[in-house]
């Protein structure tokens, strides 16, 4: 009863979650063209800027929100409301700490505007009222929307879909409507951000009382909770360091090939990055809703059952990131020649790092939220190695051979911590096993990829396809592409894979079939 509650949750999760990421999409790329059309590129590039100034000041929450997840798996299957009122207290206190933080970052880098927005074409105000917009939004979280968190950990993050994210896409299209049909549409646009960052609070916070009626937090004993908990404080230090590293890997790549190479090439380079963060945003929307799943059924403690279900996790999830994967390296090329022209194409070898570097990024993301669940955040010196090597190797490879050096650096030092440590890690600390059943089974995937790939090779050479030729058949190449391969895929993991045979049948048996 508890394994089908908890799969029942994971599948309303993803399901919510990519209903509402596509029709997000949607709405972005009318809002974006709207916005160009009616306000132009200045004030675009000047929200934009002003987003990622904030982004920048909000990384002193790292950490926090993820920690606070951990520790809450066990208090919410137990069914300790008073520990779990006493994290969601700590978390508050924190985060209130932060929100200050960010005010006097805010207050101190908004002193330097006429230097930072010299050069901008529009009054000055713009830019004030547009972080500042931007800043109330981004305080509510702190002193509002934590409590969120609770939802999150207890496996209904859909509800959060359905209050907080509901009223943004709604906002969405009220600003849409105000910049087509109103005078002064960018004041419009600012009101409606506040006033919708407010609904969407409200909304969200009756939300989590309605779910939680016992839930009461006192900000004011933060501090004696902090004494409390000191495994939060050292959980939240381990992962800052593990998140600043993302973040830091995350922008290295394009650092370095403008340092050995052109703005140009990190042009060209950054399109096809669009294409792999999108994928990676679907794919995120599917998979991320499951965390507190996987944390709930390591609180139980039957390892056996938590080795099986993250195999067979690891077989879908492969069949599934491979997929992709193909379809990147089959289709991206003929999407950029449709989309800007052949002339910002870059060459197969370059796209194959970019593909193998996708592949391997994508499938880091299993091995950390079991090891999330577990609370294994004490590999510190993993995540600086990483940083480290990817830098050093992505270094020498731009010194020797440019960009395929750059990407071919960057792709090895992402590998040996992605493939080699991250499972040595799990397996041996987390599930206490041999981590040569992982490296077996990752084998036997790799293998039968590698004959999917070869055989819809030589199929779709067979069909001539020409996918170049017209949007229509750009179109229908992305239907039959992932299609031919996926269905080969599955269908020799299926042969070859007891545990994707086991995913299937409960997948089956879940659905009543």
């Amino acid at each position: 009863m508890v394994a089908t509650s908890r799969t029942a949750k994971s599948v309303k999760n993803s399901a919510v979650a990519l209903g509402f990421y596509f029709i997000n999409l949607v709405l972005q790329f009318f809002s974006r063209k709207v916005f160009l059309d009616h306000l132009g590129a200045e004030v675009l590039g000047l929200n934009t800027t002003a987003t990622n100034l904030l982004q920048f000041l909000n990384l002193a929450e790292l950490g926090i929100g993820t920690a606070i997840a951990c520790t809450l798996y066990k208090p919410l299957f137990d069914k300790d409301t008073t520990a779990i009122n006493e994290i969601v207290s700590l978390q508050g206190w924190m985060y209130r700490r932060i929100a200050w933080v960010v005010i006097a970052g805010s207050t101190v880098l908004m002193a330097f505007f006429p230097w930072i927005f010299a050069k901008m074409p529009l009054p000055l105000w713009y830019a004030y009222a547009s972080f500042a917009v931007l800043l109330v939004s981004a305080l509510l979280s702190y002193f509002v929307n934590y409590k969120q968190i609770v939802l999150s950990a207890d496996q209904q993050e859909y509800k959060i879909q359905y209050s907080y994210k509901a009223a943004i896409l709604v906002k969405t299209l009220f600003q849409i409507f105000a910049i087509k049909y109103f005078d002064n549409g960018y004041v419009w646009w600012l009101v409606l951000e506040v006033v919708f960052a407010v609904i969407a609070s409200v909304a969200l916070d009756w939300m989590v009382r309605r779910t939680y009626p016992y839930l009461e937090t006192s900000i004011s004993l933060g501090r004696r909770l902090s004494r409390k908990y000191p495994d939060i404080i050292t959980k939240i230090k381990q992962i800052f360091v593990h998140k600043i590293n993302g973040f830091a890997v995350s922008q290295l790549t394009s650092l370095v090939i403008y340092a050995f190479a052109s703005l140009s090439l990190v042009a060209y380079y950054s399109n096809y990055m669009l294409i792999v963060g999108g994928i990676g945003a679907l794919f995120g929307a599917v998979f991320n809703g499951i965390g507190a799943s996987i944390g709930n059924l390591v609180v139980e403690k039957e390892t056996n059952q938590v080795e099986q279900i993250f195999n067979q996790l690891f077989s879908f999830r492969f069949l599934l990131i491979s997929t992709l994967c193909f379809s990147v390296y089959t289709l991206s090329t003929p999407f950029i020649t449709i989309w800007v022209g052949s002339a910002y194409l870059l060459d197969s070898t370059a796209v194959w790092f970019i593909v193998l570097t996708m592949f391997v990024g994508m499938g880091r993301s299993l091995a950390e939220q079991f090891l999330a669940a577990y609370n294994m955040f004490f590999d510190v010196w993993a995540a600086i190695s990483e940083a480290c090597l990817i830098m050093i190797l992505s270094i020498i490879g731009g010194y020797f051979w440019d960009l395929h050096g750059i990407l071919g650096g960057g792709f090895i030092g992402m590998t040996v911590f992605v493939l080699l440590w991250k499972p040595y890690f799990l397996f041996t600390k987390g599930f206490k096993r041999n981590v040569w059943r992982y490296y077996k089974m990752y084998a036997l995937h790799l293998a039968m990829a590698a004959i999917a790939w070869g055989v819809s090779c030589y199929i779709l050479s067979i069909l001539s396809f020409d996918s170049e030729s017209s949007v229509f058949e750009f179109i229908v190449s992305c239907i039959l592409y992932p299609l031919i391969y996926g269905f080969l895929l599955f269908c020799l993991l299926y042969i070859m894979v007891e545990d994707m045979r086991i995913l299937v049948r409960r997948i089956f048996h879940f659905r009543g079939i």
